[in-house]
């Protein structure tokens, strides 16, 4: 008998992660005006919230402005960092009917002062609810978020607080951006590119991957839906055998 036949019932994935890309070219394939594709992506946001607190995702992590889109034309720039207070504002509502918590994580130092304050204000309104969270990654690269962590912990050890021989993965790990969630469970990439650019390195280090043609704009709830179907009929090995994982689940 295959080992898929007495797996564990059905699971949700606990975090999923999200990169939206596909706008500009959506943008262009329906004769939209520059940066309006940007646009509308930010009104495919709100259906995948939706299905998420509705199916009892606990968290939702979202690639909104990567670390390295700081290098694209200042125009797009501008326009991105204005979608993002306007997502922000649009969203509270959202937040507070739905109890949503809000998150950001990214360097934050690059930002205007008035968007780290709007940022910062609906991370502090929203601090207590807890239906699930939503995260928006901003001005983020994973390559940053290991390095800002390994530099925490190169000063408690220059402060003689700490032993470098008793820096180890598990400490690494509760210095990373949302070290107090849990691991991304599913990685989706829209906009039919095969690569994870940088983003939550650390925390999708056993995600599962799921890439589609899709571009965002377009990207549905039933598509992440069927997504997650998929991502309960795998079987999440985390370096043991498939024998050894049925065992696991039979004892459960």
């Amino acid at each position: 008998m295959s080992t898929s036949a007495v797996l564990a019932p059905a699971i949700l994935p606990r975090h999923i992660a999200i990169i939206m890309d596909g706008n500009n070219r959506y943008g262009k394939a329906n004769d939209l005006g520059h940066g309006q594709g940007h646009v509308a992506g930010k009104d495919a946001l709100d259906p995948i919230v939706d299905y998420c607190v509705n199916t009892g995702i606990e968290v939702l992590t979202v690639f909104a402005f990567s670390s390295e889109n700081w290098q694209r034309p200042p125009n797009e720039v501008a326009l991105l960092m204005q979608l993002l207070t306007s997502t922000i504002h649009e969203q509270m509502p959202r937040m507070n009917e739905y109890r949503i918590r809000l998150r950001f994580i990214g360097d934050r130092s690059q930002l205007s002062a008035s968007l780290q304050a709007l940022m910062a204000d609906a991370e502090e309104k929203t601090a207590d609810f807890d239906a699930m969270t939503l995260v928006i990654a901003i001005s983020y690269g994973g390559q940053w978020d290991i390095a800002n962590a390994a530099q925490q912990l190169a000063q408690q050890v220059q402060a003689g607080k700490l032993k470098a021989e008793n820096v180890s993965e598990e400490l690494l790990g509760n210095y990373v951006q949302l070290a107090d969630t849990p691991a991304v469970d599913m990685l989706v990439r829209t906009g039919g590119e095969y690569r994870i650019s940088n983003f939550l390195l650390w925390q999708s280090a056993y995600a599962e991957l799921f890439f589609t043609p899709t571009l965002w704009p377009n990207f549905t709830a039933e598509e992440l839906a069927s997504m997650t179907t998929e991502f309960a009929k795998r079987q999440r090995r985390f370096g043991k055998t498939s024998e050894q994982v049925v065992i696991e689940q039979q004892g459960h």
